[in-house]
């Protein structure tokens, strides 16, 4: 129904590269049924020159969306791959690394900050750990993902919607890429979190301080 967080910051992140002139073309992907294509006119929209949907019916774990980005990359030999950290659906924060080891290209995985040196063909990534920021040198080309921190991303204004309209979007199915669709997992259960107890208003500070000892037992 709308672009994943973590992916509209890697676009961002590509459309700025390009801006400083460090890319010659932006170019966006997306997996699955065929309404996608409407986020991905709101990538164009956003400023990526074309767009890549790969129609796929059932749902793609991250194994089988990082084969068919393999494919795709050796169609398209670009000198960077930028994607989000993870999707907001899932959670499952796997698709880069796979692609990245399919790829045998160095990661930078939670990028925080961002910097290419075209000449020297590498990217320096500062990563959020739990320490502080790590900073990583990689060769190009690599793949990086993206963390909340690396930008704010623009919004599509209204001449540039209506310019996405025109912008080429190449169609392909996993089948013509020479991927197979599975899944190795399986999903068991999905429950929701045990409701939470009503609140109650308290009369004294007296009744609190017994509630807090006696039932929550945290004093």
């Amino acid at each position: 129904m709308s672009m994943n967080p973590f992916c509209e910051i890697a676009l961002e992140e590509a459309l700025k590269i390009k801006e400083s002139g460090l890319a010659k073309e932006v170019v966006a992907v997306t997996m699955g049924p065929s309404n996608c294509v409407d986020t991905l006119r709101t990538g164009l929209a956003m400023g990526a020159d074309r767009g890549i949907h790969v129609e796929a019916a059932r749902d793609l774990v991250p194994l089988s969306v990082a084969k068919v980005l393999k494919k795709l990359v050796e169609v398209e030999n670009p000198g960077l791959l930028i994607l989000g950290k993870q999707a907001i659906d899932d959670d499952c924060n796997q698709t880069g690394q796979m692609i990245a080891a399919l790829l045998g290209w160095p990661q930078g995985t939670f990028a925080s900050k961002v910097v290419l040196d075209k000449e020297k063909q590498v990217a320096t990534v500062d990563r959020e750990v739990d320490g502080g920021l790590e900073t990583l040198c990689l060769d190009l080309p690599a793949v990086i993902t993206t963390d909340l921190r690396l930008n704010q991303p623009r919004y599509a204004t209204l001449p540039n919607i209506m310019k996405a309209k025109s912008k080429p979007i190449k169609r392909y199915t996993p089948e013509e890429l020479n991927v197979e669709i599975k899944s190795d997992l399986e999903v068991v259960q999905v429950t929701e979190p045990p409701k939470r107890k009503a609140g109650v208003i308290l009369s004294s500070v007296d009744e609190l301080i017994d509630k807090l000892k006696n039932e929550a037992h945290v004093i």
